[in-house]
């Protein structure tokens, strides 16, 4: 996955949802993630239309996040564009 331009980060949000959301454009798609600050879980969101190993994104999140639990799930898309 290649950044395209620098991620975007902002702290928003009100109440126990508030936290820092990161954008980051990937050549393929996009890479989201929500940080709460107030339970300390965290969120993110990776869409590609490139396939990728979802196994090296765990290792990834592992190692720099350091989660005590990961909840997995991956949504395969086989999307075709018709065009007339």
């Amino acid at each position: 996955m290649k950044a395209w331009g620098k991620p975007l980060l902002q702290h928003f949000g009100s109440g126990n949802k508030s936290g820092y959301t990161a954008v980051q454009l990937i050549e393929t798609s996009n890479i989201m993630a929500h940080f709460c600050d107030e339970t300390g879980d965290a969120y993110l969101d990776i869409f590609s239309c490139k396939w990728f190993d979802e196994n090296i994104a765990r290792v990834v999140v592992q190692q720099w996040f350091k989660p005590e639990h990961i909840d997995l799930k991956v949504l395969n898309r086989d999307a075709k564009i018709l065009m007339a």
